[in-house]
């Protein structure tokens, strides 16, 4: 008991329940689902899928011989620059695809919801694709258009 007189709750890692209150249940015989929640990580890989799905629904051939992916952190950047990049893109050579990379964690720290996430990678992908292609912005994302 803590000091309020309450049982702490005890949910580890965010792993659902555990202990005697999830054995089986004794009319069912059935076990307690254990809670599974999606890792940052994996959710972030479906913002970006779905966010170039979106893209390729409005724009096909802005995606032709560019390669999208995600990094956790911007490496070699400045550590007193006033501001760090959610992504980055590098144009397609003779030799190379042209590139695109978003930066995980700043983006998450930017966004205030998992929503707010969602359209923050659909937004940054626009506006890497539109520097390094020279498509417009509203052509690549009509609803993204100022």
């Amino acid at each position: 008991m803590n000091t309020q007189g309450r049982l702490r709750k005890r949910d580890r890692h965010a792993r659902g329940m555990r202990g005697p209150i999830a054995y089986p249940n004794k009319l069912t015989g059935t076990p307690v689902p254990l809670r599974r929640i999606r890792s940052r990580q994996s959710y972030f890989m479906s913002c970006i899928a779905s966010s170039v799905d979106r893209i390729a629904e409005n724009n096909d051939e802005v995606l032709d011989g560019i390669d999208i992916g995600f990094e956790d952190v911007p490496l070699g950047i400045d550590p007193w620059a006033s501001h760090v990049p959610l992504g980055s893109s590098v144009s397609a050579r003779p030799d190379q695809r042209g590139r695109v990379v978003l930066y995980r964690r700043p983006l998450e720290r930017r966004a205030a919801s998992r929503n707010d996430l969602r359209r923050l990678v659909y937004r940054t992908i626009a506006e890497q694709l539109s520097a390094i292609t020279g498509i417009s912005l509203g052509d690549i994302a009509p609803e993204l258009d100022d």
